[in-house]
This record gives structure tokens, C-alpha cells and sequence, in this order.
């Protein structure tokens, strides 16, 4: 059996005290935190569709497409096709941004593909 104490430098046994800088951040409130984060986006190929199809939708209605956007995405939706009355509009939840827009008339006759969940709203 081997007797001997290792010797332990002493600065090995404390924690390493580095000067780091710190940097600061401007604060922001939560509550700006949160709408940014749950805030819908529109893609600019989706408002050329808005505007050259002339389609308008009301803030209260882009407020629930919002909150439905974001209980799809809690929901594992990546990908939606949310179908309203004068609408159609391919959303990512997973990037919260609407990708295109087509009349309802248009959607009709379309084929859908790689989306994972759909919204219907009145």
C-alpha cells in the first residue's frame, strides 16, 4: 500500500475568479416580452396576396387567428391551414408567421399539402 499524500496545488481546490463582463441588456417588460413572442407575423409574399386579392381582415379577427395559432402550436402543430369566411391562410405555428393568403373562393379547389393541423373561424 502506498503511503504517500499527493500534494494538491491550492488553487486547484478554488473556484476560478475571472473578471467577466457582464453585458447589459436593455430591459424590456414582460408583458412586450409575451406579444412579441405570441404576436402573428405576416410574410410579405402573404400581404402581396392580401393586398392583391383584396382581403381584409379585422384586428379582432387576427387577435383570434393568433390565439388559435398558438394553442395549435401547444398542441404540436407545426404547419395550419386556417380557414375563415372571405379567407384561407397557410400559417407556421412553429415560426408564428403567415406564409400565404387566397380568397375562399380560391381555396376551394386546392389541395392542401405538408400541413399538420387546420383552424376553421367564422
Amino acid at each position: 500500500m502506498d503511503h504517500r499524500i499527493q500534494q494538491v496545488h491550492r488553487h486547484a481546490l478554488l473556484p476560478n475568479k475571472t473578471n467577466t463582463v457582464t453585458k447589459q441588456h436593455p430591459t424590456k417588460a414582460f408583458k412586450d416580452v409575451l406579444s412579441d413572442v405570441q404576436e402573428l407575423k405576416i410574410s410579405k409574399h402573404a400581404k402581396e396576396r392580401l393586398a392583391q386579392r383584396n382581403i381584409t381582415i379585422e384586428d379582432t379577427q387576427w387577435e383570434k387567428i393568433s390565439e388559435k395559432v398558438a394553442e395549435a402550436k401547444q398542441k404540436g402543430i407545426s404547419d395550419s391551414l386556417v380557414v375563415l369566411s372571405n379567407a384561407a391562410l397557410l400559417v407556421s405555428a412553429k415560426n408564428n408567421t403567415v406564409v400565404t393568403a387566397m380568397d375562399r373562393s380560391e381555396a376551394t379547389s386546392r389541395i392542401f399539402t405538408n400541413i399538420n393541423g387546420t383552424i376553421l373561424l367564422d
